[in-house]
Parts: structure tokens; C-alpha cells; sequence
């Protein structure tokens, strides 16, 4: 299966408290949360990978 990843935005004027991404196998490999940032807000330094 390819990576999923649980995110969560710390940013105290966002209104999103999490969102899954979900990607395809052609993703690098070190790939992280850094290299995305929040659909709501667009700020990418308050994104926190949730860990199960």
C-alpha cells in the first residue's frame, strides 16, 4: 500500500484540526509532512504528523 499520512494543523487561526494524504507509489520515498502545507490556511510551518 502506498504511505498515508495524518496531519494535523497547530496554526491557532486555522480552522482544520487534521486531514489524511493519501499518495501514489511514484512519491519519493523521503517524502514528509514538510513538504506540504495546510489546505485550509496555505501555511505549511504549522503541519504536525500525527503518529498512531
Amino acid at each position: 500500500m502506498p504511505a498515508t499520512l495524518e496531519v494535523k494543523c497547530a496554526n491557532a487561526d486555522c480552522e482544520l484540526d487534521m486531514f489524511e494524504l493519501h499518495y501514489t507509489y511514484d512519491m519519493p520515498d523521503d517524502t514528509t509532512v514538510a513538504d506540504f502545507s495546510c489546505p485550509y490556511c496555505g501555511e505549511g510551518q504549522f503541519l504536525e504528523e500525527i503518529a498512531l
